[in-house]
């Protein structure tokens, strides 16, 4: 095992080829799943590189499937896990139509929580995307019980005191009233703490009823229904390949531009939901 040019974790690199993602290949390298050069090995640390004869299951491992970027309206009800002990519903069986590469979500989104999931096999991008240091931003709209004062927004963008740290400076605005007196909240915030929107306003007093995460790193559910999914545009995919390289959002993609006379190509979508009003409020 030598240090070459295409040098990478063992895990990685099963993964890479479709076989499962980094954490299940970890598990298989541990169970003594994996041979390299003829040796089984358990170190998850281990790194190979184009030399390397790498087999599991004593087969070897197939080439390198092509990269895929997907975009899925995830709605409430899901969790964004192959499988789940408590036998709930899984993003994965909104993809029986999909025949592609195996690919796995960015991040993850919670059970009672709806909105924008970025699939993909680009295990690189997908580390980068998930990485604190990244700042990826992340737009949400909550409904909340009551409307927040001038005071409460400020305390919110300024950062909330949870029981695992303070947070960072996020954007806040009030979106929509609604008739009973409770209202829609536009949080967008860079941080990928589990459930952060949610403990957020519960802890100033403005419990969550419905969340629904209306853009990742960009990227919007605009145009999507609940279930449908579609491949990214050649802009979306240049401008999050920026993103992860520490481009600015604001900036990120701008500097790409589709010469004079050549049409924009139109993303192709999975249908697999029904359709729900577009009014910031309106999904059910």
């Amino acid at each position: 095992m030598v240090s070459g040019p295409m040098a990478q974790k063992l895990a990685r690199l099963i993964a890479s080829r479709g076989l499962a993602s980094r954490r299940e290949a970890e598990t298989w390298i541990k169970a003594g799943r994996v041979e390299v050069n003829g040796e089984i090995d358990t170190n998850v640390a281990t790194v190979v590189d184009d030399t390397d004869r790498v087999r599991v299951d004593d087969r070897p491992l197939p080439p390198a499937p092509p990269l895929v970027y997907m975009l899925l309206y995830k709605p409430r009800g899901y969790i964004t896990t192959r499988n789940d002990p408590n036998g709930r519903r899984t993003v994965f069986e909104l993809l029986d139509d999909y025949r592609g590469p195996r690919v796995e979500p960015v991040g993850r989104l919670d059970f009672d929580t709806e909105g924008v999931l970025l699939l993909t096999n680009d295990g690189d991008l997908a580390h980068k995307l998930t990485h604190p240091s990244s700042h990826v931003p992340k737009r949400y709209l909550a409904k909340i019980w009551r409307v927040p004062n001038d005071q409460t927004l400020t305390r919110i963008r300024k950062g909330i005191h949870l029981d695992d740290g303070k947070t960072g400076p996020c954007k806040v605005r009030v979106a929509e009233a609604t008739d009973s007196g409770n209202c829609w909240l536009e949080v967008t915030v860079t941080e990928g703490r589990n459930r952060l929107v949610r403990r957020m306003l519960e802890t100033v007093n403005h419990p969550v009823s419905k969340l629904r995460r209306e853009s990742f790193a960009t990227l919007s559910i605009r145009g999507l229904e609940r279930g449908e999914m579609r491949s990214l545009t050649r802009d979306e995919l240049i401008r999050i390949r920026e993103l992860a390289a520490g481009k600015d959002p604001g900036r990120a993609g701008k500097s790409h531009k589709y010469k004079k006379g050549h049409a924009r190509p139109k993303p192709k979508k999975t249908r697999m939901g029904s359709r729900r009003s577009k009014k910031p409020g309106g999904r059910k």
